[in-house]
Order: C-alpha cells, then structure tokens, then sequence
C-alpha cells in the first residue's frame, strides 16, 4: 500500500467505529501538537489494534481498577503513551481532557512515558524498551501460579491475560529475546504480544539495521505466532486476537502490519515517530481521515460506544464478584489469604522462625546466612517466591523442599531463570506489579550491570522486591577482577528509591533480609559475602538504623561495611596498643542511616571527631559520613582473598595509619 493508498483507504467500518478508532488518533495528535513533545506516529498507525482490544476483548472496570482478576495491559513501547492515555480517558478511566492537555507538563498526570503510579489503568512504567515485554512475562507467569494456588474445581478466581503492544525497537533489544525465551518454556498461554510491525524507528527504516524473520524466531522459543496483514483491518484484529485466546499452552505474538503515521503526511517515515506533526500537517490529516471536531473535542455517542463493550464495565466484574462471594463461603481461610496478599501486608509471626548466631559460632559467609534468613521467611510467607540466574548453589538462594517452576507445576517458588539476568529483573518486575507476592532475585554482584535497568525502574515503581547479590567484592577471590565489584556499591547507592544493605556478619544478615521484608514502599538491595565472617554481638546491632556503634571509643571512629567491619575491629585493637581509643562503627546502609534523626547521626558520627572508612570498593560518596576512606580506586586481582586484601591495601595497618594521620592534623 503507498503512502497515498493509506491516505485515502476507504472506510470499511461502520462511521461509529471509524470515529471512535478516530478518537484515539487525534487526542493523541493534539496533545503531542499542544504539548509542542512527543510521538504521534505510532498512535495513529495502532489506533485501530487499541480499539478493538480494549472495546471488544480486554476485561477490565474502570470504576474498580485494582480488580485482582483484570486483564493486565503492558504498553512496552512506551513512547506510544498517547495512544495509551487516550484508551484510557475513553474507555471511562480517571484520565480527563485536562489530563490529556496537560500532556508532559511538569507535575501532569501523563508524563512523557507511561508512569505505573501516575493514572489508574497504567500497571507498569515503560519507555526504556524491551523493559514492557519482559514485564508483561513477569505478570502472565503470576497468574498462571495464582490460578494453580487458589482456583478451585467449582470456582475460577484467577483467570486473566496479559496483554502487550511492542514495537521494533522492543524486539531489537536483548532483554525481550531473553524474557521471550523463557517464556515460551513455560509455556505461558495467557500472554498476548502484539508487535507493531511499522518498519520505521526513530531515524530512519529499520531495514538499515533490522530485516531478521521476527516470526521465526518467537516460533523458535515455543510461541504461536499469528499476522495481521492491515492495522486498519478490525475483523482480522479480531480474528488473531480470538485465535491467540484459544492457544492455551503457547504465548502468542501477533505481528501487525501497520503504517506509522496513518493518515498524515508523513505516513510511512521516520518524521512521525518522535516528533510533532505541526499545524499544517495536523490539519491535513483531519480533512483526511475525516475529523470535523475541534482539538480535544469527542462527540458523546463515541464515549457511549466506547464504555458499551462487552469486556468492560461493571457487567464483567459483577460476574466474577458472585463467584468470589461463592469462593469466600466455602474457603475462607483461603480468600482471606488472597486478599492480604493483594494488599501487601505481612502475616503474623512472619520473622517468628529467624536463625540467630552466637559469638562462639564460627564464621559463615552471609550468602549462606542470608539463604538462611530467606528460608526462614519462607515458612510463614508463601507469597515469597524467586530465583537466580543458573547460580544457586554459589548464591545460596534457593527455597529448601520446593521444586522449580516449570510447565505442570506451578505450585513450586524456585524460578530458575537460566543465565539471563536481564529478563530475570525484569520478569520480577513483573510479578510484583501483578501483586499476590514478594519477589527476589539472585546473582553474583558484578552482573548488577546487567539488571540495571530493571533495578532502575523498580525504584521508580516503588516495588518492594529483594535483589540479592553475593560475591560483593575483592573478597571473592580467585575467580578475579572480572567478577570482583568495585564500583557496583557506589552505582546502587546512587539510585534514587533503592536501599542498600551490605552486612557484616551472619547476624546482621538475618536482620537485613527482615528489614528488606518490612519495607514496602520500594526495593531493596542485599549484598552478601561469599567468604566466611565472624559473628558480632548482637547488643547494639541495628541495621533498620542503618548504622550503629558497635565498639566504644573517643579519640577516632572507624566505619566499616560488609567483610570490612572485621578489618575495622582488627585496626582498633593496634590503636589501642597505642593508647589511640578508636570507635567501630557498623554501617551497613547509608539511605536507611540518612533516614535517622539529627541526634541519633550524631551519636554514631560524632562532629569533630576524626572519622576513616574502609570498605573494598570505591570511595565514591564516603566523603559525606567520614574524613577519610581506606578503599579501591581499580580494579582487583586475581588470587586467594587474603591476598588480594594485603596487596590492594585493604587492611587494618593501612586504616591504622589513616587514623593517625588524621590526628597528627
């Protein structure tokens, strides 16, 4: 079809369809062109697919959004937000005109990017790509579990899709081939991926770097996959959507031909992807598709049309509310459960099972405590669930006495991932932003860097999901530098929204996993050695303040984290064998010691008395708590721990003549 065929295609829809497809263009249009910012293309070409999903087969209320057995939307390419925001505002969601003007505005309701906490219909927050598509895998894997644990012979509590509209640039990214992959092992039937197959991105067609049989690879990881020759074909939108239902072992793609830019001038080119169309241009594409209305104008009979369907509304809650009343009769212990979940709240005697050490104990690396901890929760949290990346048995994280999930046993919590770190952040993600449970990740600390972006965007979601890694740092040994963090602590603790905690010891490992657990209004990091340690006194041990004084003393105050605290024990006692009476502090988290009072800062840190740190990492950031910082500005080596700590200088004689020269001053 050419850019002039697509321009005067004619109408094979009734006018009220044709109008309310229409609505979604040029709500978008206009609140691109009035915020002089953003992406016009996409909404214009996909205007038909969003219709038809959200008018016909999506099962969702409006009036009851957080409905736990609704249908889940992921818009993975999250530059289309427009096309989103407009679904919404029609389909009945608090999403008004003046939301729609105020398009990218600072403090708007409809910022750039979709933001999970901005409108009720957004479940997650999209725009770095491919992030969307794994997410969508991470909630259609909840469902599936949910549906295993408290469905029932007579009454389906959890059956719900999850659908997602991904675009070329999600498939060029690495993160959706890996969450892709797995999903198609586990054979997620219920997850619906549709992929807007335009054949333009941002600067130019995508043949100059794109031209892979996108299909045949989905087919190659165990996905039906299905096409849509015209976006603008309703009845084929229809067709592929009812087909994909009916696949229940597979997920689905449908890849649907569409035309960026539908009805512009600019169809068909990278002009439209990213930027305003301009008035002209604007004007022209209303003459052409037939838009008498004013910007920002929707006659009444298309919100009828809109809110009319058969999917949405309070018909198909009503329907789902009775056999949830049927289900609270005869389960209540069950129903009670499920709804506690769903609201995040900890049941009784959550931490009742802790392990607890003694002095006398020997030392054990925290990646094993920590596993400890973990199980421990376990047993009174069933909503705990969560997995590595192919490293079990390094990062001591997998749930004792429960199997693997896989395909026919969805009742196991150990999510083997397999080596993709990507996808494993991304799907956890997911899960959380389903609800119904508590998910944590594993892996060795260096490949941190490859779930960045997912440890970004949970942040910025506020999800409370557990990242651990262990093997923090030089540490580790003689697997070396490649797999020795430096600056990964430095990197985390700059991110906004993301407590870190890196204990010293067994004691403090089971503490930092209940604080982890107790936080519910983000993520938190865990960091965990892989060398033994020996076990503190738990006296004064307080890692929800996130630092506290371990050893008294006036002169000086040492503060170490993680394996580093031992060493800043180890440079007190030489202190003293010089009538030096230095302080050992445990800080085992900045953001959760920032949160204390001025006074209690102050006790732990006292002013004007000289303060060193010593951690094995970068010294990035150390400079706001101490004067001076015994640390690592390269990378490591390989060799027995031990070793590696004397020859980099990570030692108590080096802290020891730290502190000194600070009193010398």
């Amino acid at each position: 079809m050419t850019n002039t065929d697509t321009a005067n295609s004619p109408r094979v829809e009734s006018d009220i369809v044709q109008d309310s497809i229409n609505a979604i263009r040029f709500l978008s249009v206009d609140s691109v062109q009035k915020a002089d910012s953003g992406h016009p293309g996409a909404p214009l070409g996909l205007a038909p697919l969003a219709y038809t999903l959200w008018t016909r087969h999506m099962s969702y209320d409006p009036e009851r959004p957080d409905w736990i057995d609704r249908d889940r939307f992921v818009l993975s390419a999250g530059h289309a937000s427009m096309l989103l925001y407009s679904s919404l505002h029609l389909a009945g969601y608090d999403c008004t005109i003046e939301d729609l003007k105020n398009f990218r505005e600072y403090g708007s309701r409809t910022p750039g990017h979709p933001e999970r906490h901005d409108l009720a219909g957004i479940e997650v927050t999209t725009g770095p790509l491919g992030q969307g598509l794994a997410n969508a895998v991470g909630m259609a894997l909840a469902e599936r579990i949910l549906a295993a644990e408290f469905n029932d012979d007579e009454n389906t509590i959890i059956d719900h899709h999850t659908w997602c509209i991904a675009s070329d640039g999600d498939m060029m990214e690495g993160v959706t081939s890996e969450a892709s992959s797995v999903a198609g092992y586990w054979g997620l039937g219920k997850l619906i991926v549709f992929y807007d197959q335009n054949h333009v991105s941002l600067s130019g067609p995508t043949d100059v770097t794109f031209t892979e049989d996108t299909a045949a690879r989905y087919r190659s990881y165990g996905w039906q996959t299905l096409e849509v020759e015209d976006a603008n074909d309703v009845q084929a939108i229809d067709a592929a959507i009812e087909k994909a239902r009916a696949e229940t072992t597979r997920p689905s793609l449908i890849a649907v031909n569409s035309h960026i830019g539908y009805g512009s001038p600019l169809v068909d080119t990278y002009k439209v992807h990213g930027s305003p169309m301009g008035a002209e241009n604007v004007a022209l594409t209303r003459e052409r598709l037939g838009w008498n209305y004013a910007p920002f104008e929707i006659p009444n009979e298309i919100y009828k049309h809109w809110r009319s369907g058969s999917n949405n509304g309070t018909a198909q809650y009503e329907r789902w509310e009775q056999r949830w009343n049927i289900y609270k009769a005869k389960s209540p212990a069950l129903a009670q459960e499920l709804e506690r979940r769903f609201r995040n709240e900890l049941p009784e005697k959550w931490n009742l099972e802790m392990p607890t050490y003694s002095t006398t104990d020997k030392p054990e690396a925290t990646r094993v405590s920590g596993g400890k901890a973990l199980n421990a929760l376990a047993i009174n949290m069933p909503e705990i669930i969560g997995g590595d990346a192919d490293l079990w048995p390094s990062t001591m994280t997998q749930l004792v006495n429960r199997g693997a999930v896989s395909p026919g046993k969805w009742r196991e919590r150990n999510i083997c991932y397999g080596v993709r770190e990507h996808a494993m952040g991304s799907i956890t993600n997911g899960i959380m932003c389903h609800g119904g449970f508590r998910a944590f990740t594993a892996t060795f600390f260096c490949f941190s860097d490859y779930m960045k972006p997912a440890l970004r965007l949970a942040a910025l979601m506020k999800l409370p999901a557990v990242f651990v890694f262990t093997h923090d740092s030089i540490g580790l040994g003689q697997d070396g530098p490649t797999h020795q963090p430096i600056e990964h602590l430095a990197a985390l603790r700059a991110l906004p929204g993301m407590s870190l905690i890196r204990p010293a010891d067994p004691n403090e490992a089971v503490q930092a996993w209940e604080v982890a657990t107790a936080h519910t209004d983000g993520p938190t990091t865990l960091v965990f050695s892989r060398q033994g340690l020996p076990v503190m006194d738990t006296t004064n041990m307080k890692v929800e303040a996130g630092a506290y004084t371990y050893l008294n003393g006036k002169d000086a105050v040492i503060v170490g984290t993680g394996s580093e605290v031992s060493i800043a024990i180890d440079a007190r006692e030489l202190l003293a064998n010089d009538g030096i009476e230095a302080a050992v502090v445990s800080m085992p988290s900045w953001d959760l010691f920032r949160k204390q009072d001025r006074q209690y800062q102050e006790s732990v840190l006292p002013p004007g008395v000289p303060k060193v740190a010593v951690e094995a990492g970068s010294p990035l950031g150390w400079h706001e708590f101490v004067d001076d910082v015994v640390a690592l500005n390269r990378f490591g080596a390989s060799a027995p721990a031990d070793e590696v700590y004397k020859h980099l200088g990570i030692t108590a004689e080096n802290v020891v003549a730290h502190v000194k020269k600070l009193l010398d001053k």
